[in-house]
């Protein structure tokens, strides 16, 4: 036993970690049991139990007694702050909720996304712009890029039919996430997405989400002009 207590739980934490960042287990991936795990590492299996304890806390695991343990697909950090899905939000105020999507197109990174996520300018993103309706009234333009680096499969989606948002909510875990909030004065291409005038104010939400170091997506998502969000943390 006494080889065992040289490894800490913390030190199990980070390499589970490591392999749910590289995809050795995958969003909705099993993991294998606590006894396994501590051979692999040589711990005890007390030492893996708090590590995955940890893990569940901060929700990027899921723990079921019986089950198992199973990466999350959508992960949710301690400050219990869930990425919304656009869809749920409409159709739990009753009303019809449809998609469309604008335009999809693989680019280089531009200047000014590299100095937002830290990239490179030989780093690929998949730029969508997307609409989402309620009830056919314009609710919001989505505009995103994501990053090929940290999520290549989503180069064989078409988002034609399911919006980013969606599938990335369900697809791709997440560890950090920056959000900001402000009122963005329209334009001609507002106003033809949206609605209203080309000077209407807009509430505007940019998110950007991290897998460990590594940028996911940034996402400009502006409302239709009154648009009010509300949410509990």
């Amino acid at each position: 036993m006494g080889e065992e207590t040289r490894v800490s739980y913390q030190e199990i934490k980070a390499r589970v970690l490591a392999a749910i960042r590289d995809n050795t287990w995958p969003p909705g991936a099993m993991l294998p049991g606590e006894v396994a795990l501590a051979e692999e590492y040589g711990c005890a299996r007390a030492t893996v139990n708090r590590a995955m304890r940890e893990l569940a806390e901060e929700g990027i695991v899921e723990r079921k007694r019986k089950a198992g343990t199973r990466v999350k697909l959508a992960p949710v950090r301690q400050a219990r702050f869930a990425i919304p899905v656009v869809r749920e939000e409409i159709e739990s105020t009753g009303a019809t909720y449809r998609y469309a999507l604008v335009s999809r197109s693989e680019e280089a990174a531009p200047n000014w996304l590299c100095a937002q996520l830290g990239l490179s300018a030989q780093d690929r993103v998949l730029h969508l712009v997307c609409m989402h309706y309620a009830d056919e009234r314009p609710f919001q333009l989505e505009q995103r890029w994501i990053n090929l680096s940290t999520v290549p499969q989503a180069r064989a989606k078409d988002f034609s039919e399911v919006g980013p948002n969606e599938w990335l909510v369900s697809e791709v875990p997440f560890t950090d996430i920056r959000l900001s909030f402000s009122a963005c004065r329209g334009n001609r291409e507002t106003a033809a997405f949206l609605g209203g005038n080309e000077t209407d104010a807009h509430f505007t939400v940019e998110r950007v989400t991290w897998l460990g170091e590594r940028p996911v997506t940034y996402a400009r998502l502006l409302f239709h002009s009154g648009y009010r969000m509300t949410t509990m943390l």
